[in-house]
């Protein structure tokens, strides 16, 4: 079995820095690291990360806590995921998943084991109890998403606001005068703080009055059988409506298949834009929908990003806000 004696000898350098790389206990030159490093790889070392653990006193394991039973696993998700995992292993980190619910009494029992160096919180809620948890055991913590008091957090975000604003615009060039908005269902409680319903929503009746639009809001949960509900809802109750926003892409699928099943066409009698999908979600129906692309790749790179600073004492990342952007499908035009 290789050990750190063989990769020393190799890259013509002492175990204590072998040990140094390993560890970063001590800084050494990009030179020697580099070495180092290819040492490694020609001999097929591997790196003891009890050892590490143990010397460094840090895991380098962050975990992303996503409350998996109340929200369901989608493409979106997936690239926060793919792209938050990207951005640790390019600092020497290892992302690990956990489904935790978003009452925080899971989080309580995980971090106090010790297992991992900090967390990046998903799917934030305005008032959300694993903050609490995470500051009373001293556990460095990023979110992606936002709380309603955000003081002293490092947190990335969609900016809803622009979003919102720039979906509303597109519609609007387009010709549509009678647009709806199917948004998350905030009597339930789950959802009821759950900041891009709330945030959504709030931008929605703020900017469409801005373009003389009145504004109609349907509730509806985030499942596809949901959606169709929604469209059934809104063509009897809105009959004028020629243009849909939908907040949950889950619900968005099921609206295409709910005006279909009711004889309408999309985008001929109707134009379905869902704000927040990634592309490959879009793809999953006939035809192919229009979205606001959910900006998954980088927010999960900075919030990643964020927590790994507070982790090792560097200087903390500036919180941000970044845009959904259009991304063209067939299920938006001008209307009828």
């Amino acid at each position: 079995m290789v050990n750190m004696r063989d990769v020393a000898h190799r890259a013509g350098v002492s175990i204590a820095t072998v040990s140094f790389v390993l560890n970063g206990t001590k800084p050494v030159t990009a030179a020697t690291r580099a070495r180092v490093e290819q040492s490694m790889a020609d001999l097929g070392y591997r790196r003891n990360v009890v050892a590490r653990a143990l010397a460094s006193r840090r895991t380098h394991i962050i975990a992303m806590a996503y409350p998996a039973l109340d929200h369901k696993f989608g493409f979106s998700a997936a690239e926060f995921f793919t792209s938050a995992a990207d951005a640790a292993r390019k600092q020497d980190y290892h992302l690990v998943l956990w489904p935790v619910g978003n009452d925080g009494s899971e989080l309580t029992e995980l971090v106090g084991q010790g297992l991992v160096d900090g967390v990046v919180l998903m799917e934030v809620q305005l008032d959300d109890p694993r903050v609490a948890v995470l500051q009373k055991t001293a556990t460095p913590f990023a979110l992606i998403g936002r709380t309603s008091a955000l003081e002293g957090l490092s947190h990335v975000d969609i900016d809803f606001d622009r979003t919102v604003e720039d979906a509303i615009g597109y519609l609007h060039g387009l010709g549509h005068r009678q647009l709806a908005l199917i948004s998350g269902n905030l009597n339930d409680p789950l959802f009821s703080t759950y900041g891009p319903y709330v945030r959504s929503e709030a931008a929605y009746r703020r900017v469409a009055p801005e373009y003389g639009l009145e504004t109609v809001v349907l509730e509806c949960s985030g499942s596809s059988l949901a959606g169709q509900d929604a469209m059934a809802r809104l063509v009897r109750d809105h009959p004028d409506t020629t243009a849909v926003l939908i907040v949950n892409e889950f619900a968005a699928l099921g609206a295409v298949a709910g005006l279909n099943r009711l004889g309408l066409r999309v985008p001929d009698d109707i134009s379905v834009l869902p704000l927040l999908m990634a592309p490959e979600m879009a793809a999953l129906t006939n035809p192919a929908l229009t979205i606001m692309r959910t900006p998954g790749p980088e927010l999960g790179q900075l919030g990643t990003e964020a927590l790994i600073r507070q982790v090792e004492g560097a200087d903390p990342l500036p919180p941000q806000l970044v845009p959904a952007k259009l991304y063209p499908g067939a299920t938006t035009g001008p209307p009828r």
